[in-house]
């Protein structure tokens, strides 16, 4: 059977494969904690379900404008006045069946073949494996640990060149939990004020989950407004990850063009989960924040645990809801028959022997460490490392 070459651009993203492992070894009888998976463990706020049991008994049961309805679009121009002092119209906004259709239809409508797209990294994975959908070149950009793998606007600088397209970068990041202050991005501005070729995606979609005293998106400077799209959605400051809706706010010629190609591949978002949106992003935020406060919690005690762990150090998150660890320091040790060469073996030494499930650094362009998200109990958290500990005291 030949299947078309577009399927051998990319790879099945590590972090649902981490997830498929685990659920297979589960069917085996083994007992695996999870902490790979980037889902909070909380239920959709109340009000927000039964806002989408009113709808299905209003008859809500249509096809959608491809776009999204009206009053969410006019919902989300209200949150971006309301959290982030940004003035968009119901133009500027197209609501997708997840953020990540949203990344997918900005991406394939921006980049040509062969256009060069700059990626700091970690990164989120699939960043890069719809640029290469797309025909792209990924162009990464090195994070260092000394910046919380922020980068600088003279690392930004040195990379962009003519072929430069876009920029794809997140804040909060996923994976590393860094978030870049006003200053750090101003700094960033600058650069992009002389490069009027370049396309910015800001994947803000961790905005609620932050430590770091508030969110502040790069869309706020003028001088580029136009040239930046926000990636937004439900799925993690609402704890709504199965309702599948994000949506993006850009020039009115990018909507435009992302409601063309959203209309050949699913048309219109899910109509109860829309319905279900409007209340969720018009109504109080405090479900939202008093989410984030538990996952600070969370973070000070899987901080406390993992510096337990010798020869590992590891970036203090700002927001979402992983670590970052460095873990080189372990690379050419071994225990019984497991050797470890690099990130790919230990996270896989922890899922087989230790039964945690955690995700590989080199998914997210650093092959030094490994991700392990606090978005689960904090029994589970102490459950997780126990048998993470445990494991690495065993490498020799």
């Amino acid at each position: 059977m030949q299947l078309s070459s577009l399927i051998d651009r990319f790879s099945e993203p590590e972090t649902l494969r981490m997830a498929r492992l685990g659920r297979e070894l589960r069917e085996k009888g083994i007992d695996i904690i999870d902490l790979s998976l980037g889902e909070p463990d909380f239920d959709t706020p109340v009000h927000i379900k039964e806002a989408a049991k009113k709808a299905i008994d209003e008859n809500w049961s249509h096809y959608t404008p491809v776009g999204g309805y009206m009053e969410l679009k006019e919902a989300i121009c209200k949150k971006f006045k309301r959290d982030n002092g940004l003035d968009y119209k119901p133009e500027n906004i197209i609501v997708s069946t997840g953020a990540k259709q949203s990344l997918a239809n900005v991406i394939l409508s921006i980049i040509n073949k062969d256009d060069e797209v700059l990626i700091p990294t970690p990164y989120w994975v699939t960043y890069s494996a719809l640029v290469q959908l797309g025909e792209g070149n990924v162009k990464l950009i090195k994070g260092r640990f000394e910046n919380q793998y922020k980068l600088t606007a003279a690392e930004l600088e040195a990379a962009i060149t003519p072929q430069t397209k876009l920029f794809i970068f997140s804040s909060p990041c996923n994976p590393s939990g860094s978030v870049y202050s006003k200053d750090e991005l101003a700094e960033l501005v600058a650069v992009f004020e002389k490069n009027p070729h370049v396309y910015i995606i800001s994947d803000e979609i961790y905005e609620y989950i932050n430590f770091a005293g508030g969110h502040y998106s790069i869309a706020s400077f003028k001088s580029i407004k136009e040239r930046v799209i926000i990636i937004n959605g439900l799925s993690k400051g609402f704890a709504m990850t199965g309702w599948r809706l994000g949506y993006i706010a850009a020039s009115a010629p990018i909507v435009k063009a992302c409601e063309k190609l959203q209309g050949q591949f699913t048309s219109g978002t899910n109509a109860i989960t829309q319905r279900a949106a409007i209340t969720a992003l018009t109504s109080s935020l405090e479900p939202s924040f008093a989410m984030t406060r538990e996952f600070e919690k969370r973070k000070q005690k899987v901080l406390g645990l993992i510096n337990k762990i010798p020869g590992i150090r590891c970036a203090i998150p700002d927001g979402a809801f992983y670590i970052f660890p460095e873990v080189h320091e372990y690379f050419g040790k071994k225990a019984g028959s497991h050797i470890i060469n690099n990130a790919d073996d230990l996270s896989m030494f922890l899922l087989n022997e230790a039964h945690v499930s955690t995700v590989t650094g080199s998914a997210f362009g650093n092959d030094e460490c490994i991700r392990i998200s606090f978005a689960n109990s904090m029994d589970n958290i102490e459950e997780g490392f126990r048998r993470i500990i445990k494991a690495f005291s065993q490498l020799a």
